[in-house]
C-alpha cells in the first residue's frame, strides 16, 4: 500500500474524530500521544457504523446491508484480502496488524449496531447485559490492547466498568431514547412486575417508578465497584484516562442517585469546574480510589 494513500486514510479519521468525537475518548488530552490516532480510526468505524444503524430516513433492511458491508470488509482484513477504497478501513486495516487487535472486538459493535436496528425493547436484564457486551465492553477492550497486553483480570475490571457506563447513560436518557428512537433499556419484565408500562417511563414525575429505577442504579453501583479497581492498576497517560473516564461516570452516578424520587428522569451535567476537579482527582492513583469508594458508598 502506498504511504500517501495510507496517511489520507489515516487523516481522514482524524478529521471525523475531531468534528464529532461525542463521548469516545479520542480527543481527550489525557490519552498517549502515540494513540490518539488509531483510537481515531476506531472512532470512525465505530460512528458510521451506528450512523447506518440510526440515522437518515433508510428502511431497515438498506441499513443492515450497510451494516453487513462493514462485517464483510472486517472479514477480508482478517483474511489479509482487504482491497477497497473506503478511508475507515485502509486506516482500520493498519490499525489492526499493527497492534495485533483482535477483530472479534469489532465484530461485537457491528453486532450491537445491528441489534439496534431490529430490536428496541429488552426482555429481562440479562439482555441488556447481552447488548451492553457487544455495545460498550469491545470499546474498553481494545483501548487495553492498544496499550499493551492486558491481563484477564483487567479485561473483566474493563467490561465491569463499560457496562456501568452504558447502564448509566440508558438510565440518564430514558426519555430521549424513549420518544427519539422508540427504544427501551429498562428490562420489560421488571416493569410488568412493577405494575407499570412504557409510557410511565416518560412521565416527568418519577415517583412511580422510583423503585424499580433505583435497584438498576444499585445494579450499576456494583458494575462499578467491581471494576474501578483497573484505572489504579494502569500506568502512565491510558492509567489516567480510563481513571478519569470511571471517576466521570460514578460522579455522574451519584448524581443520579441524589436525585428525589420525582426527578429521577432529569439528567444530570457534570461542569467544566466538576470535569476539571475530576481529571486533577484521577491523577494520583490514591485519591482516584478515595473518592471512587467516598461515591460508591452512597
Amino acid at each position: 500500500m502506498k504511504k500517501a494513500k495510507l496517511v489520507d486514510a489515516y487523516k481522514f479519521c482524524q478529521d471525523m474524530a475531531q468534528s464529532h468525537y461525542e463521548n469516545f475518548p479520542v480527543a481527550s488530552i489525557l490519552l498517549p500521544k502515540n494513540l490518539r490516532l488509531p483510537i481515531s480510526v476506531i472512532y470512525a468505524f465505530a460512528r458510521t457504523a451506528d450512523d447506518f444503524a440510526d440515522e437518515g430516513d433508510l428502511p431497515q433492511d438498506s441499513r443492515l446491508e450497510q451494516l453487513d458491508a462493514y462485517s464483510k470488509a472486517l472479514s477480508e482484513i482478517k483474511n489479509h484480502r482487504y482491497s477497497g477504497k473506503n478511508p475507515i478501513f485502509i486506516a482500520l486495516s493498519h490499525v489492526i496488524k499493527k497492534h495485533n487487535l483482535p477483530i472479534s472486538l469489532f465484530n461485537d459493535l457491528l453486532s450491537a449496531f445491528k441489534q439496534d436496528v431490529v430490536k428496541n425493547r429488552y426482555a429481562n436484564f440479562e439482555e441488556v447485559l447481552d447488548y451492553c457486551n457487544h455495545s460498550a465492553n469491545p470499546v474498553g477492550r481494545l483501548l487495553l490492547h492498544l496499550d499493551g497486553e492486558p491481563t484477564d483480570v483487567q479485561l473483566e475490571q474493563s467490561d465491569a466498568v463499560c457496562t456501568a457506563l452504558q447502564l448509566i447513560n440508558f438510565y440518564q436518557d430514558i426519555i430521549q431514547d424513549y420518544t427519539e428512537q422508540d427504544r427501551i433499556y429498562i428490562p420489560q419484565d421488571e416493569l410488568t412486575h412493577a405494575g407499570l408500562t412504557d409510557s410511565d417511563l416518560v412521565n416527568p414525575d418519577s415517583q412511580k417508578i422510583s423503585p424499580l429505577i433505583r435497584t438498576l442504579y444499585q445494579r450499576a453501583q456494583h458494575l462499578m465497584l467491581k471494576g474501578y479497581p483497573l484505572g489504579a492498576s494502569l500506568t502512565g497517560r491510558m492509567g489516567w484516562e480510563v481513571r478519569a473516564m470511571t471517576l466521570g461516570g460514578i460522579t455522574t452516578l451519584a448524581l443520579l442517585i441524589r436525585q428525589a424520587d420525582n426527578k429521577l428522569l432529569q439528567r444530570p451535567r457534570l461542569n467544566k469546574t466538576t470535569l476539571l476537579k475530576l481529571v486533577s482527582i484521577s491523577f494520583v492513583k490514591h485519591y482516584y480510589v478515595k473518592k471512587s469508594l467516598q461515591l460508591l458508598s452512597l
